[in-house]
């Protein structure tokens, strides 16, 4: 686990220690990045002595000796220090899967496809927790979450659309057909990506929730979809059912 400073963070490889500093010391050390004064200057207050060395890289600039193993509050300074030979656990490496899926070509509408993206990402099961994260790789379709049980909302979202970015003439661009500009604008107002949570190899969604597609052309192709997933594995190395 990194140590924290205010405003910055210590590496892991820093001999354990915790303190508090008073507002004048915080306020040096926080703003102290941008002086050339700070960089060079030794801070060093009272027992047990604490002080910060003069390196080139801030995370050596950064790294505190304490010289007495001992634990002490000195309240005239609020400086709190505590020293241990033990050595500080690093933070648990986070595992990365990365996949671009090429999702059938769907008739123009709202597509519920949570399904489609299990089958297509099965390492999702080995997740104790994590953070699934989704991308449409197209300016005319889009990705939201919402209602996976009546099959009437995806009907009426995409009226509603309709109604809101109508189909005309009175775009400017109509390069690519009457449909086009309006997915453009569709797919700026529902959105390109989703952030999802894995909780014990499933997405965390709610109990109506589902990952809806939108295609938003009449003829748009097949869709391509970049799921990137990051998090902490089951220790035993084991999949969810």
């Amino acid at each position: 686990m990194a140590i924290s400073l205010p405003g910055v963070c210590l590496p892991s490889s820093i001999q354990p220690f915790s303190f508090h500093l008073p507002r004048s010391s915080s306020q040096m050390i926080q703003y102290g990045f941008h002086s050339s004064l700070m960089r060079k200057a030794r801070y060093q207050p009272h027992s047990p002595s604490f002080r910060f060395r003069t390196h080139r890289k801030y995370e050596d600039f950064l790294q505190g000796t304490c010289h007495q193993n001992v634990l002490r509050e000195d309240k005239s300074m609020g400086i709190r220090c505590e020293a241990s030979s033990s050595t500080v656990s690093a933070t648990p490496a986070m595992d990365w899967v990365q996949k671009t899926i090429e999702l059938p070509e769907f008739r123009r509408g709202c597509h519920i496809i949570t399904k489609r993206i299990y089958s297509a990402v099965p390492e999702i099961k080995q997740y104790e927790v994590g953070i699934a994260h989704l991308f449409v790789l197209h300016t005319s379709a889009s990705l939201t979450i919402n209602e996976n049980a009546s099959p009437d909302v995806p009907l009426d979202m995409e009226d509603t659309l309709s109604k809101i970015v109508p189909e005309g003439r009175h775009y400017r661009h109509l390069d690519e057909g009457l449909d086009d500009m309006p997915a453009h604008v569709k797919a700026s107002l529902m959105g390109s990506s989703l952030s999802i949570p894995i909780t014990a190899g499933r997405f965390n969604l709610g109990v109506w929730q589902g990952i809806w597609l939108n295609e938003h052309r009449d003829y748009g192709g097949p869709r391509r979809v970049c799921v990137t997933m990051y998090g902490k594995k089951r220790p035993d190395q084991r999949a969810y059912c």
